[in-house]
């Protein structure tokens, strides 16, 4: 038992000491036999509670939203009665609902619920009227981990006010393929060692603030060109390959007490050549790779189990059953989590699966429901909104912004832009002026806004040229305003031949947009000057603003390759310059 719950007992400790590397033999070995002994005794008395298919229902995590209405919200409640699942993974809604809704469900259940959610860029990522932090590919361009930390440490206040216990991240994924449709701005980027460090300074901030963890996606989703949510994708590398690369993070970081990973639906010939066989459902990827060759000891989550990359060739329960003999502790959204007790039940009385195992995942669950305090439970005041959008949180959400913010090309060019200059402020992909126009027009008081939306005619495109005749200087924002900032930009091929013209006359280029867009316009090259900033948020265009008119400092680096051109690490340190 000591041996199985090591992970969360050592994460109690690191929390308390701020060190994330200890082992059994440097900590206080009174406190850890104190710790150990109440997690046990707790863990114990609650498993004696649970006849067998309760046990199994520990197993399993079911959705959960707050913008469905009271019909879908009593439809989960009836769950947790009757089925007395596990835990509960929220998605879309608002923090107040949810705060409330926690309670409910909460009261509910007859052993607490452990509550996840996907917070890759914060509560954010699911919830209105809360902040979002920098996506990982922006995050990946700082070079202080220290703020990354400290972000870590927001995040989980704000989970832990809302009484969610994981966070589904930090995605270790390693995104050297540009055309990846479901990871890409997700990722911290295409360097390993980067990706690792990024990732570990978000973890030990998320953890030593006590919300649990699971790194994304095992063994690595970044080199695939298919979206597991809607086919398998294939991962055709081999071995050694997958060893130095796509599994390095995640080696890394079970070394520095990860207590969670979330394991991906892909097939995988080198670690199982079985046809079609999602790694989720693999007992060699699961447990050969992961549990012996690794020597992972946390909590080991499917990926959700009514995605396309696993229920498309094990429809009809199989996958569920399947996930938890290869070895998974948790198995994430279920189609039928009903059908799903019944057949883990029936695979354990056929001998394809041991009572065994299940208690061990079961006892790990309850492990982490103790860690996650959840051994007394507390009602949460739902009044959440205004700490959730504290000023500390606001502020660092702009330290990381400005930290994040690259030139690639052309610092000679911005420290030289004259104020009083004749300036055109161009915002495309915009049908008004943007927030970067507005801050700049504080400073270039001799400027005028145009703007451009990314359909814009050739007509429109001809008087904006003629126009750019008669200024001194020409900043250019590029914008993109999509949820999901994809690779390529949605502009009409007019706007792309603009940008290119631009890029020729331009002082400065500004993307506000997924930095591999860059490859898509011929002779970007060419532009003076060039600042990527990886996302449209608010914080980018004033971080861009401030660059701009001298009053901060540029320091980050690109943290994917855009082409032969614009390389990993490539950056230019900018200081604040007095015009």
């Amino acid at each position: 038992m000591i041996r199985i719950l090591w992970a969360f007992a050592a994460l109690i400790l690191c929390t308390s000491t701020q060190v994330s590397s200890q082992t059994i033999s440097s900590v206080n070995k009174e406190l850890f036999i104190s710790t150990i002994g109440r997690q046990n005794a707790w863990v114990d008395s609650v498993f004696k509670k649970l006849n067998r298919h309760d046990r199994v229902a520990q197993l399993f995590m079911i959705r959960a939203h707050t913008d469905r209405g009271k019909r879908y919200e009593d439809s989960v409640a009836n769950i947790i009665m009757q089925e007395r699942i596990g835990g509960l993974v929220f998605f879309q809604g608002g923090p107040e609902r949810q705060a409330a809704l926690t309670n409910r469900y909460q009261s509910l259940a007859r052993t607490p619920l452990l509550v996840a959610m996907d917070g890759e860029w914060g509560v954010g990522m699911r919830l209105d009227s809360s902040i979002s932090y920098p996506y990982q590919m922006t995050l990946g361009a700082i070079q202080d981990n220290n703020l990354i930390y400290r972000m870590g440490q927001e995040v989980a206040k704000d989970f832990k006010r809302l009484g969610i216990h994981v966070n589904f991240a930090p995605v270790v994924d390693v995104n050297n393929n540009p055309k990846n449709p479901v990871i890409g701005y997700r990722s911290f980027g295409d360097d390993k060692a980067n990706v690792t460090a990024k990732a570990g300074a978000y973890m030990k901030g998320m953890q030593d603030e006590g919300i649990l963890i699971s790194l994304k996606h095992f063994p690595g989703h970044g080199d695939t060109d298919v979206d597991s949510h809607y086919d398998l994708p294939l991962l055709p590398f081999g071995r050694a390959r997958l060893d130095s690369l796509e599994m390095y993070p995640f080696r890394e970081l079970i070394k520095q007490n990860a207590a969670g990973v979330m394991v991906a639906h892909m097939s995988i010939p080198a670690l199982d050549n079985t046809p079609n066989l999602p790694s989720t459902l693999s007992k060699p990827i699961v447990t050969g790779v992961l549990k012996e060759d690794l020597g992972f000891k946390g909590l080991i989550f499917s990926d959700a189990m009514e995605m396309k990359g696993v229920v498309k060739y094990f429809p009809n329960g199989e996958a569920d059953v399947r996930a938890i003999i290869a070895g998974n502790d948790i198995v994430e959204l279920s189609q039928n989590s009903k059908r799903a007790n019944l057949l883990v039940r029936r695979a354990i009385h056929q001998n394809h699966l041991s009572w065994e195992q299940v208690n061990e995942s079961v006892k790990k669950v309850l492990a982490a429901k103790y860690w996650s305090g959840l051994n007394q439970i507390h009602k949460i005041d739902t009044g959440v909104s205004e700490f959730l959008n504290r000023s500390e949180s606001m502020s660092l959400n702009q330290q990381l912004a400005d930290a994040a913010l690259t030139v690639i090309k052309g610092g000679d060019v911005i420290s030289s832009l004259e104020l009083q200059k004749k300036t055109a402020l161009i915002s495309l992909g915009m049908s008004e002026i943007s927030l970067f126009q507005n801050e700049l027009k504080g400073s270039f008081q001799n400027s005028t806004n145009f703007t451009l939306s990314k359909i814009a005619g050739a007509s429109d495109i001809s008087t904006l040229l003629q126009e750019l005749r008669s200024y001194d200087q020409i900043i250019v924002g590029i914008h993109d305003y999509r949820k999901r900032p994809a690779s390529t930009l949605d502009y009409n091929r007019e706007m792309s031949v603009l940008i290119s013209e631009l890029a020729k006359l331009t002082s400065v280029i500004v993307l506000f947009a997924n930095p591999y867009t860059l490859a898509g316009f011929e002779d970007i090259e060419q532009s003076k000057a060039l600042i990527v900033n990886y996302q449209n948020s608010n914080e980018a265009q004033k971080a861009s603003a401030k660059v701009l008119s001298g009053q901060a400092a540029a320091s980050g680096r690109l943290s994917v390759s855009i082409n032969s051109f614009f390389k990993t690490g490539d950056g230019v340190s900018l200081p604040v310059s007095k015009k």
